[in-house]
């Protein structure tokens, strides 16, 4: 279904934009508002852009990037906000590449 990497979502501080990505209308709303506020958070606090994003294998990554220009984005200040949202919403991290596996590379759910 698909190829290379897909995004989930991703806020835009440059645009003041958020994208969800549609195919994922089947989440809780309580998932996307809670996707919502941490990517739009995110960009507020360290500038940029955060994309969500699902590897080939089901991963889900943060891809961030800026403007060459942008003196002002927190690049130390990313790293550590990333390491600090992974390990906050892990459940939820965790619980977004169960659902993708499943629903989108149609895996098996192994029960332990």
């Amino acid at each position: 279904m698909y190829q290379d990497q897909v995004v989930l979502c991703g806020a835009n501080s440059y645009e003041e934009k958020y994208y969800f990505n549609e195919d994922f209308a089947a989440l809780p709303s309580s998932v996307k508002d809670e996707l919502k506020i941490m990517c739009v958070l995110f960009v507020t606090e360290v500038g940029g852009i955060l994309l969500l994003e699902y590897e080939e294998d089901g991963t889900l990554v943060f891809r961030v990037s800026s403007r060459e220009d942008d003196f002002f984005f927190d690049e130390i200040g990313s790293g550590l906000k990333i390491k600090e949202l992974q390990k906050e919403k892990a459940e939820l991290l965790a619980s977004l590449e169960l659902f993708y596996k499943v629903f989108f590379l149609n895996e098996e759910m192994n029960h332990a």
